[in-house]
């Protein structure tokens, strides 16, 4: 059966965790792509519907564009719409919002060539414009001297004057002179009868350079063809000869500019279209504008409907316009809603799209805004009319609907991300914590399984998780299992051993002493006295193994009694100054009753091994010094003598079982390394403990025994 471990199922986990926001982001980004090319596609279906409303329609396209060849900038005129009427003061504030729209008439223009004409001397800045049925022209006229119509002289041509030329709708040309006698209002003279001409209103302001002209004028009187001229003159002698400049030659009807005023029957049509979230052009196949409808700031489509400025109903929703809204935008970039547009109004469009349009084949195009904060796409389809193309309708539009929703769903989906993030944060919280305290589980249950002195005391109940850490725990089970029967066999050894060794030896010691009662040469006597130390070691050997054996079991089995340590302790010195006459030792014994609890024979016994420790590892001469104190509730013994020191890394484990420290030289007597292991054993049995350590003279050892005091 297929098992996946610790490690795959967090791998696995991790490998979620990290893919989800990448493949959600994905996901929005192949989701950005392909709306940007639905609203493509939907682009050109706009100007598809809008086109198919004007195919067919010569009567809407014959007088703007037709009869042009080719359209010169500066001679055929565009009428620009105007967003408001212009009041009539000369003062051109009306006109601030159109100065990038204004034409630069200079000596290219005037009718005698002259190379060397200062513009100075004669030069004007000139633009059109449309608002409801009126035409409205403007001159800013740079002229050195400026010659008023005298007051009483009947010729309109021997000043400083302004021309117009126009055909009317009829297609008749007519010809009108504007000849100011001082500053203010002025009404133009037929050019032919001299006779005032009061259709044509406009106002007349001297400035410092020269003078500023606003005119006005029906648009029912204006046909396709249009021009102006500016007549210099320098003094008021009669019958000079004017240096005219001119925006087309208007001596020759046929030489007479064109002027396009935008088609308020194709604007009617675009009414219907300015609720499509787009701005749309209309422009004849000399790429001027036509008609014109909405504003590229508001046209982002219909990507985005309801998705702004929408306020938080609800409690999460507050919270996340609050807090995480301007967390998410760190990353996210808002659409702008003010950017720099470069084809706020024109006369004329150019682009790829357009051009392909024009050729007859419906196209799109994208591009940035000069100052990087907008993405406009443009789209393109022809104007047929028979088997011509007459003009084509151009549709733009934003990506602002289109990052508007991507924000949206990139929004959605941080909320999402976090969301299971914080799942995920918690379930593997409380995976690890599960985990972990099953680690801190069996870590428990080995720790109480074996003690500090690595005897087993118990057994590990295993689990059958089918996991690494259901397979560590039968593996520690059958582990402590297998040690506890082993090492049952070796605390229950020495008994075996000194139980069958007994009768063995005693058969081996009688024999020997059988033999020693013969007769025997020298030689023969000398091996037997040797047989027989051997038997005396093995015989201790099997003494000291009954010894603690016999001491385990005892402590097993004992009951604890009152007694005083101090008695004890000190009853035991007197035995040992008596029993070694030879060594000097050094006492220190408290001079008081300390109670305990316990065995004071194991206590007797613990000092016997202390001092037998000391007396083989004491150099000659030397004292062994005995110390006994109270200390708080614990009585402090202390054995202390001058010889070899502690090996390194030995001081924890001397009071194992069958450790021992002894160099070859010392093993004169037979040593299993039982002895500090019953010391250890006796302070187990008081609750006490025991600790060697080399003394600060660095010249001997020190053992240390703390026992409980029964106070």
């Amino acid at each position: 059966m297929l098992r996946f471990g610790l490690r795959s199922k967090f791998i696995l986990l991790s490998c979620f965790l990290f893919l989800l926001p990448w493949l959600g982001y994905e996901y929005v980004w192949e989701m950005e792509k392909f709306l940007r090319q639905g609203q493509e596609k939907t682009l050109v279906g706009t100007t598809r519907a809008l086109a198919t409303a004007l195919h067919e329609r010569p009567a809407l396209f014959d007088e703007q564009t037709n009869f042009l060849d080719q359209v010169v900038k500066g001679r055929d005129l565009y009428a620009y719409n105007l967003k408001s009427p212009i009041q009539l003061d000369g003062k051109l504030s009306d006109w601030d919002a159109y100065q990038s729209l204004f034409w630069l008439y200079d000596k290219r223009y005037l009718q005698t060539a002259n190379d060397n004409h200062p513009l100075s001397n004669l030069s004007f800045s000139h633009m059109v414009g449309k608002f409801d049925n009126y035409l409205y022209a403007v001159f800013k006229v740079t002229d050195d001297t400026v010659i008023y119509r005298a007051k009483n002289s009947l010729s309109i041509t021997n000043n400083d004057y302004v021309k117009i030329g126009l055909k009317n709708p009829d297609g008749q040309f007519n010809t009108y002179i504007i000849a100011p006698r001082q500053d203010g209002w002025v009404n133009a003279f037929d050019a032919n009868s001299k006779m005032p001409f009061t259709k044509i209103q406009g106002f007349f302001k001297k400035t410092e350079t020269g003078y500023n002209l606003e005119l006005r004028f029906p648009l029912s009187m204006l046909g396709n063809k249009l021009g102006f001229a500016i007549a210099d003159v320098d003094s008021k002698q009669p019958n000079q000869t004017p240096s005219i400049m001119s925006t087309s030659n208007l001596n020759n009807p046929n030489d007479l500019g064109s002027v396009l005023v935008p088609s308020p029957e194709i604007n009617r049509i675009l009414k219907g279209m300015g609720h499509s979230g787009s701005r749309i052009w209309v422009v004849d196949n000399h790429h001027r504008v036509l008609a014109q409808s909405g504003s590229i700031q508001n046209a982002d489509g219909v990507w985005a409907d309801g998705l702004k400025n929408q306020a938080p109903k609800t409690a999460w929703q507050r919270f996340e316009q609050t807090y995480l809204h301007p967390l998410y935008y760190k990353i996210l970039t808002r659409p702008e809603d003010e950017f720099i547009d470069t084809l706020h109004d024109v006369a004329s469009m150019q682009g790829t799209h357009l051009a392909k349009a024009l050729k007859g084949q419906p196209a799109s195009s994208w591009r940035l805004t000069p100052d990087n904060k907008a993405v406009i796409l443009s789209a393109a389809y022809p104007i047929w009319i028979e088997d011509k193309v007459i003009g084509a309708v151009i549709a733009e539009e934003t990506t602002n609907g289109v990052r508007t929703l991507r924000n949206k769903s990139l929004e959605k989906l941080f909320n999402v991300i976090l969301a299971v993030m914080l799942i995920g944060t918690v379930t593997l919280f409380f995976f690890a914590s599960r985990i972990s305290s099953r680690i801190r589980r069996l870590r428990d249950t080995a720790e109480q399984a074996i003690d500090a002195q690595g005897r087993v005391r118990g057994h590990i109940n295993y689990s059958d998780a089918n996991d690494e850490i259901g397979d560590l725990s039968r593996s520690f089970s059958n582990i402590v299992s297998r040690l506890g029967g082993y090492t049952d066999y070796l605390e229950n050894m020495s008994s075996r051993l000194s139980h069958e060794l007994r009768t063995p030896v005693a058969v081996v010691r009688s024999s020997l002493e059988n033999l020693q009662s013969l007769q025997q040469s020298e030689l023969s006597q000398k091996y037997l006295e040797r047989a027989s130390e051997g038997v005396e070691r093995l015989g201790k050997i099997i003494t000291t193994m009954s010894e603690a054996t016999r001491l385990e079991q005892s402590i097993q089995s004992n009951e604890s009694e009152p007694f005083d340590l101090q008695k004890v302790i000190n009853g035991c010195m007197q035995g040992y100054q008596l029993t070694y006459p030879n060594q000097l030792f050094t006492l220190d014994i408290h001079q008081g009753e300390l109670p305990m609890l316990g065995a004071p024979e194991f206590i007797a016994q613990l000092l016997d091994k202390l001092i037998n420790n000391a007396l083989e590892f004491s150099e000659a001469n030397t004292a062994i010094e005995v110390s006994l104190v109270k200390h708080e509730s614990k009585a402090v013994l202390t054995v202390g003598n001058t010889g070899s020191l502690l090996p390194e890394g030995l001081t924890e484990h001397i009071f194992d079982s069958m450790v021992s420290v002894r160099s070859q030289q010392m093993q004169q007597q037979p040593h299993l390394g039982l002895g500090l292991y019953i010391v250890r054993l006796v302070c187990d049995y008081h609750n006490g403990t025991v600790t060697a350590h080399n003394n600060e003279q660095g010249n001997g050892v020190v053992f240390t025994v703390n026992l409980p005091l029964n106070n």
